[in-house]
């Protein structure tokens, strides 16, 4: 993953059309590289994940090409290069698994990230009703010890139709449930990376499996 992590550093610096076109030789080297790694990802956590069965890279990888249509930052291409892994590609709702790669800021994620309100909805439905399945996962010895904390993203105030009393405010005030751990870039250029990225994502597969189940709950029959 060396050519990945210099071609983002190049393309940073160099965020133009003219350049990239140029360059496009180590943008498709780089591609290629995270498409294998995503492979290997997806071979791994369809192992103790089976609902990702049948997944290939490109369901999974996201576009280095910016949608600069209404945005103030004008560049053209992304900063990093990364994919989301979750039953149904990318686009699904579903809770699932992320790496993302950068120089400097590469890490893995679990969970679901800023679900729209029905989903978001779901979780907190089944938090309010099952809060002590959630912190008996999140309280657990070997969980919090990797992640030790969701990462942050809460609101100030009590969710509508929550009481502010309720013993998992703390919980439900979240408008994302995700872990994550960073990967230094010595980590992701070695012949770590896979056991890195595969142990994370395993530890975090309950976590996953919990908001999944309460997702599915909010389905209509």
């Amino acid at each position: 993953m060396k050519s990945v992590l210099e071609f983002l550093a190049e393309l940073e610096r160099n965020n133009n059309r003219d350049w990239f076109n140029a360059n496009k030789a180590k943008y498709e080297a780089a591609n290629k590289e995270v498409i294998a790694i995503t492979s290997r990802a997806l071979e791994n956590i369809v192992a103790f994940d089976p609902a990702l069965a049948g997944l290939v890279p490109k369901d999974c990888m996201f576009r280095i090409y910016r949608d600069v249509r209404f945005s103030g930052n004008k560049a053209p291409y992304k900063n990093n290069m990364g994919a989301w892994m979750a039953a149904g590609g990318k686009k699904s709702p579903s809770a699932g698994y992320y790496m993302h790669f950068q120089p400097g800021h590469s890490f893995v994620a679990a969970g679901v990230w800023m679900p729209e309100a029905p989903v978001l909805n779901a979780i907190r439905q089944e938090i309010h009703f099952n809060h002590a399945v959630f912190n008996k996962l999140l309280q657990g010895k070997d969980f919090k010890k990797k992640f030790p904390k969701l990462d942050d993203d809460q609101l100030k105030t009590v969710p509508k139709g929550f009481e502010k009393d309720h013993p998992a405010i703390d919980l439900l005030k979240y408008k994302s449930f995700v872990v994550s751990l960073p990967m230094d870039d010595k980590t992701v250029k070695g012949k770590d990376l896979m056991p890195f990225v595969a142990d994370a994502f395993k530890s975090a597969a309950p976590f996953v499996k919990l908001i999944n189940e309460a997702i599915e709950m909010s389905k209509p029959l």
